[in-house]
């Protein structure tokens, strides 16, 4: 019998179908992936599972005994856990309260007082079984970075010992090391007869640690079987309704003749950034590797303003700002956008509708002339976007919570568009984004670039950096190397040059 069955399972959200008729069988121990565009519907399918939304018919076994949860306690009573794609976490308490919440010890002779330092202790080998005994538990959630959090995400669902666990996107800010112990855990957990529910978006994942898949696309479930009688074309194809050609686009190599839009000399940016330097040219996109913590994103929002430098010049289309200097303002009004990797806390503002989100950055496209912000202008602005980025979204005044990740990212890509920058400091830009969204991403930066605008590129995952950057250099330790021309990297040079030595276990995305 399978540990659990769901059968016509649908769900609308008032004019929005988001599942039509889902059908799903996931024997015990099994590893099951869920496939499909940004939108298809996985996400919400796993909010029903993990007790968060309610469906409108159909119906859910677990073990042969009706299951319905109340809410995601009663869900999680009932031996269900869900690890979300955009972290649920309470970024004020400790790693240890995030860990263990709903399940914190007590302490009977206190009348039930929290026992803190069985909480601590408890957390602490929660974080060793999976790799992270530096991660402090007493350290709020707040002060770590987004791939540690993750990680906190992960562990908070190791430590409610599920019998079904589900996972939305677990990797998306992983580096290669924390991947390789998250498969290993997963494959414990089957060995256990736990079951698995894992969503991702990177087929070669799929396929390492997968045994089954079902493929959902505009909500229906279109494709079921095992990955090892399955092609990626065939994936693909069943996943965007027709095959993608070719992911990376055919890119004219960058002239070196074309002028420096943005040069950096010397950025130090403590503690996180020691030394810094390198130039951007126009028409062209320059990569940055390096592995979690090595301060690639840190590099990049003090550059853009939002952290300070302490010592350093960043010239901007040949206007130098020293340390104290830039601000995020004077980075719009020379034209530089900047993409978060944490589109969730800082990249967009959930609670606003799509159109505010796009236009905020530049307002004054969508004003009459008396100042007033046209609404119409900004409605019919707003469109354009959304059809050629292809945002999966009812019309422009959804609000952009609404949305699931990958329409978010796109969103948020938009804004730097429709802010008509012509300087674009992308920081992971296709985290979370399906494969066919992936192609069109690209294309946009490929676009461009082509449209001699320069490009700032940070990402984990080295196919994406080999085929679209036209340099690249690699973060270490918070240095950055010389950027090179792409042809003269290898992924082996990459992670010998991101881990200081050849000794060591590189942590990027192969």
């Amino acid at each position: 019998m399978p540990t659990l069955q769901l059968y016509d399972v649908s769900k609308a959200f008032g004019p929005t179908v988001a599942l039509e008729g889902v059908k799903l069988d996931v024997a015990p121990g099994e590893i099951h992936a869920l496939i499909g565009e940004n939108g298809a519907g996985k996400s919400t399918l796993l909010n029903i599972l993990a007790g968060s939304i309610r469906p409108d018919r159909g119906c859910i076994n677990i073990d042969g005994q009706a299951y319905a949860p109340n809410s995601p306690q009663d869900a999680r009573r009932q031996g269900i856990a869900l690890i979300h794609q955009e972290l649920s976490l309470f970024p004020h308490l400790t790693v240890a309260e995030n860990i263990l919440v709903g399940n914190e010890p007590t302490r009977p002779a206190a009348f039930g007082w929290l026992d803190r330092t069985a909480l601590f202790r408890r957390a602490h080998e929660v974080l060793a079984e999976f790799g992270h005994p530096e991660i402090d538990p007493r350290r709020r959630v707040m002060d770590l970075s987004i791939a540690a959090r993750q990680v906190v995400e992960i562990c908070r669902a190791v430590a409610s010992r599920a019998s079904i666990v589900l996972m939305d996107e677990p990797t998306s800010s992983l580096q290669r090391a924390d991947v390789e112990r998250l498969f290993t855990f997963i494959r414990r957990l089957s060995q256990e007869r736990v079951s698995v529910i894992y969503i991702s978006h990177f087929l070669e994942e799929v396929r390492e640690i997968a045994d089954t898949f079902t493929v959902l696309r505009d909500g229906r479930s279109v494709a079921s079987g095992k990955l090892s009688s399955t092609t990626d074309d065939e994936l693909v194809t069943h996943m965007v309704g027709r095959p993608v050609e070719q992911l990376f686009p055919d890119r004219l190599p960058a002239r070196e003749i074309t002028p420096v839009a943005l040069e950096v000399e010397n950025l130090q940016a403590p503690p996180a950034v020691k030394s810094a330097s390198f130039s951007l040219r126009r028409g062209e996109i320059l990569g940055i590797a390096g592995l979690m913590g090595a301060g690639r994103t840190e590099m990049v929002r003090a550059i853009f303003g939002l952290d300070r430098m302490s010592t350093g010049t960043v010239t901007v289309k040949g206007k130098a700002f020293l340390a104290g200097e830039q601000i995020p303002r004077q980075s719009l009004r020379y034209g530089v956008g900047y993409l978060s990797e944490d589109r969730a806390g800082e990249g967009l503002a959930l609670a606003l509708s799509i159109a505010d989100n796009v236009t905020l950055a530049n307002f004054s496209t969508c004003a009459n002339r008396w100042g007033w912000l046209d609404l119409a202008r900004q409605r019919e602005q707003v469109t354009n976007w959304i059809t050629r980025l292809s945002v999966r979204a009812q019309n422009s005044e959804q609000p952009a919570r609404s949305l699931s990740g990958g329409n978010q990212q796109k969103v948020a890509l938009s804004r730097l568009l429709h802010q008509q920058a012509d300087i674009l400091m992308l920081d992971e830009p296709t985290r979370g984004i399906d494969i066919g969204s992936k192609a069109q991403i690209y294309q946009v930066i490929a676009d461009c670039a082509g449209a001699n605008k320069a490009v700032l590129m940070v990402s984990s995952y080295l196919p994406e950096l080999f085929g679209m950057c036209d340099r690249l250099a690699v973060m270490t330790r918070g240095r950055l190397s010389v950027a090179r021309p792409i042809r003269e990297w290898t992924p082996e040079s990459i992670m010998q040059a991101a881990v200081g030595d050849g000794r060591q276990k590189s942590t990027l995305q192969v």
